[in-house]
């Protein structure tokens, strides 16, 4: 196993774990947290696929895309973020609804 292998493993469970966090969390700072995990595996998953060769270079494409893809999970973040805070302060709740009522 190199340790490409591991990283696309670990970038698959980071995956897993937030898209989980983001389906069945009802608090909003963790559903926040839950997306960061999932921008944070999908980098790892492309690091693992810029390995042409174990012997090669690495490809600087994926790694480009990861780096701009942190600038945009960073502005993302703090958006969301953002609308949390408002939400809170104009509601008082940081939870979402059981279920919307029709």
């Amino acid at each position: 196993m190199t340790h490409y292998t591991l990283y696309a493993i670990c970038g698959t469970v980071l995956f897993g774990i937030g898209f989980y966090g983001t389906i069945f969390c009802r608090n909003l700072l963790r559903k926040v947290i839950a997306l960061n995990l999932i921008a944070s595996g999908v980098f790892l998953v492309l690091i693992a696929l810029a390995a042409r060769t174990p012997s090669g270079p690495p490809d600087p494409v994926p790694h480009a895309m990861v780096l701009t893809g942190i600038v945009v999970a960073i502005s993302a973040t703090a958006l969301m973020l953002a609308l949390v805070r408002r939400l809170h302060r104009e509601t008082g709740l940081t939870e979402l609804p059981a279920r919307i009522d029709q």
